[in-house]
């Protein structure tokens, strides 16, 4: 499948350094906003374990490609993601702290990745293969999730304007603007191992209502576990259109019209997002900045 023409046919993945600052993140560092930031806190409870989790799927795919230049982007995202890894276990570490327990909901993310998703050692040759290339379908998918997060993140001025913490909103963007970078990697090494248009299918069918049923989960443990609500406060569709229309949150219609896209047969992810704009941020970035001044 031919490629769109971009900035984006040029880069080279690399993982970046970045040091974030968290000793003045409030805990709900969208002010006065407790659902709109636990809504996005559910990121910090599922990307450590899920992105370690592409991690490994991705190494255990190195084997079977046979194109060197997609091998060197493999690597690239291998590394990227390791590193936004742990910049969100930094924040789980810091809620911690600050009396918010996320461990058994990230426990359960754990078994779900790591138990139900991981791999299958004892499989034959052939079914391995098959195994993994499944998984890689799950990880294209949800990768497609989360260049569409990324690029609302770097385009939306809805948090600017409610006051969100900055080295917050840092992590979001900076995260995001990689997310955007790497878009594409994971859906082309799916499409190298299985060119078929069902394989793409069967990973958004997964994927979509998993991730979707997840972060409702972690919304509801998140304003439970809040040891400033005492349980009083309780998450709603309505809340979450009202956060959405303000540009706190994504828009639902949104983030299901771009996984209907996904659904396309002439689809590529470098149709979503700008490789552009997230260069022109990553550029930028305080954090990117702190840790090259270390």
């Amino acid at each position: 499948m031919p490629r769109p023409t971009d900035v984006h046919d040029s880069l080279v993945l690399e993982p970046r350094d970045v040091r974030f600052d968290w000793s003045q993140l409030p805990l709900h560092w969208i002010p006065d906003e407790p659902m709109a930031t636990h809504t996005i806190n559910v990121l910090h409870l599922l990307l450590p374990e899920g992105e370690r989790w592409f991690v490994k799927v991705f190494k255990d795919a190195l084997p079977y490609i046979t194109d060197e230049q997609l091998r060197e982007e493999v690597l690239g995202f291998i590394g990227q993601e390791a590193i936004h890894a742990e910049a969100h276990q930094e924040v789980l570490d810091h809620l911690l702290g600050q009396g918010l327990d996320p461990r058994p909901y990230v426990r359960q993310v754990n078994w779900l990745f790591h138990r139900v998703l991981g791999e299958r050692p004892t499989l034959a040759p052939d079914r391995r293969r098959e195994s993994i290339v499944e998984r890689v379908a799950y990880v294209a998918a949800i990768e497609h999730f989360t260049a569409f997060l990324g690029d609302w993140a770097l385009n939306s001025p809805g948090l600017d304007l409610a006051q969100a913490d900055p080295t917050m909103l840092d992590l979001l963007r900076w995260h995001g603007a990689e997310e955007v970078e790497h878009r594409s990697v994971a859906y082309d090494l799916m499409v190298h191992l299985d060119p078929g248009y069902w394989r793409r299918i069967r990973g958004m069918a997964l994927s979509g209502p998993l991730l979707t049923h997840l972060w409702v989960r972690g919304v509801r443990y998140l304003l439970a576990a809040d040891p400033t609500l005492d349980g009083r406060l309780r998450p709603t569709w309505r809340q979450a259109r009202q956060n959405a229309r303000r540009g706190m949150l994504p828009e639902p219609a949104r983030m299901v019209r771009s996984a209907l896209r996904y659904l396309r047969p002439g689809y590529h992810p470098t149709q979503e997002g700008s490789s552009s704009q997230a260069l022109g941020y990553l550029a930028g970035s305080p954090a990117a900045r702190a840790a090259a001044q270390d």
